[in-house]
């Protein structure tokens, strides 16, 4: 019996312990713009650094010096088409394999320390940047369905054995927002960061819309790198040069002239705008990557070439930032509860404290409901609307009478601004020390 009572306070103690982890956890939902996709599965959530748009965010304070160091008079370059330039394809390659596709061996060749280590799902026959007997960065791309997972190799080259050398190579899910590489760590690109969710796809521009920032090239970097990006790749240490991961906009006020850029220019355009760039390796000066299709035409994407560096601005986009190891962002604001569970006495009140904060392009306010999970349970916010950032106390009373049996409620927090609503639990013990502490306690 003894047994059997202890087992029960485990238990009970137990869902406290959960129920309090699983609180914590804001559930967000936002009707943002669905994440760009590929072979069925997200190029990562719609909050990512990558998909979110950065057209209201503020400027760098370096905006002006950066333009000027990688060239403010330079004139942008589609680095991406149909055809083949010096026997291959234009741009960096990808290839979609099915869930089943078989995992090979990767012998790392330079920086395996810093690589995720294999077997990866490369086919013998992967698409290889850049002619298949040629140097340069050779880049391997590889999405497999069903797990969803990318994988992506530097200076990659096959073997006779069906297993592949490469310099580096790294892996994500494209599911989740992280975590980022470890701090400091390479990937199969020099600012640590993947490299598929910033190739310019010919089947989104045929769609109408890229959804996503774009991947580009400078000539001198500076030797640190900003959020995203987890690596450096120079020894320059003057201020004028841009870091690894540094945002970059088309100006608001640059004219996209229907008469002057087509379809498939005015999208590029449109999305360089809104979603920006980032810059993630050294290379020409403002050089767009793109992945190899047919279907562009090389014309229209010469269109692009009046663009020149004074055309765009560097952005700041620490605001969006809620962890350095996540590529997630803060979108619009958010909501927290400390804590995240309570334990009172039958016929007493206790409080929580609701932190909301936000971006700095959020002007909104935010509004407040809280459901109560019982009649018993009476609640009351310290305000229903505030302008975040800030914090609401949210106060629980309880109406039991003193002996009753105990009870774990879960009450939600809804918030809603803008065009966001984010929700979160707390939880709630009534009388569970008088009925649990005397039997952990009897010898």
């Amino acid at each position: 019996m003894r047994k059997l009572v202890l087992m029960l306070v485990m238990a009970v103690l137990s869902l406290l312990i959960v129920g309090a982890c699983a609180t914590g956890v804001s559930a967000s939902r936002s009707v943002s713009a669905l994440p760009p996709t590929l072979g069925g599965c997200p190029v990562l959530p719609a909050d990512n650094i990558w998909n979110v748009p950065v057209d209201t965010l503020p400027l760098d304070p370096s905006s002006n010096t950066y333009i000027n160091t990688i060239g403010a008079t330079q004139h942008v370059h589609a680095d991406f088409g149909s055809g083949l330039w010096d026997g291959a394809p234009i741009g960096i390659p990808f290839v979609v394999v099915p869930s089943n596709q078989p995992n090979v061996t990767i012998h790392w060749t330079a920086y395996g320390n810093q690589s995720d280590p294999g077997p990866y799902p490369v086919p013998t026959a992967a698409p290889i940047e850049g002619a298949p007997n040629t140097g340069g960065d050779r880049h391997v791309l590889v999405v497999r369905q069903g797990e969803c997972k990318l994988y992506e190799l530097y200076r990659a080259f096959p073997r006779g054995d069906g297993s592949w050398n490469a310099d580096s190579g790294a892996v994500y899910t494209l599911t989740v927002n992280g975590p980022l590489r470890p701090d400091g760590w390479t990937s199969a690109d020099a600012a640590g960061l993947p490299m598929l969710p910033g190739l310019a796809r010919y089947d989104e521009v045929a769609a109408g819309e890229i959804n996503h920032a774009l991947r580009f090239t400078v000539p001198e970097t500076r030797n640190t790198y900003v959020w995203p990006a987890r690596h450096e790749a120079s020894d320059l240490t003057g201020a004028q040069y841009p870091p690894m991961g540094q945002r970059f906009r088309l100006k608001a006020s640059f004219n996209i002239d229907p008469n002057k850029f087509s379809h498939d220019a005015q999208v590029i355009l449109r999305a360089l705008k809104k979603y920006g760039m980032i810059l993630a390796d050294n290379g020409s000066s403002w050089y767009i990557s793109g992945a190899p299709d047919e279907g562009w035409d090389n014309d229209v994407l010469h269109q692009l070439d009046v663009v020149v560096g004074s055309d765009f601005e560097a952005v700041d986009v620490s605001s969006l930032m809620i962890d350095p190891d996540s590529g997630q962002t803060m979108q619009g604001f958010s909501l927290a509860a400390s804590p995240t569970a309570r334990l009172i006495e039958p016929g007493s009140a206790t409080s929580y404290a609701l932190t909301i904060d936000k971006s700095s392009a959020f002007t909104s306010t935010v509004s407040l409901v809280v459901s109560s999970p019982s009649p018993s349970l009476t609640v009351q916010l310290s305000q229903a609307v505030i302008a975040p950032p800030g914090v609401v106390t949210l106060i629980v009373t309880d109406t039991h009478p003193s002996g009753s049996p105990a009870a774990w409620y879960t009450l939600s927090i809804t918030a809603t601004g803008g065009d966001t609503t984010h929700v979160t639990e707390v939880g709630l013990l009534v009388g569970g020390l008088q009925v649990y502490l005397p039997v952990i306690r009897k010898p």
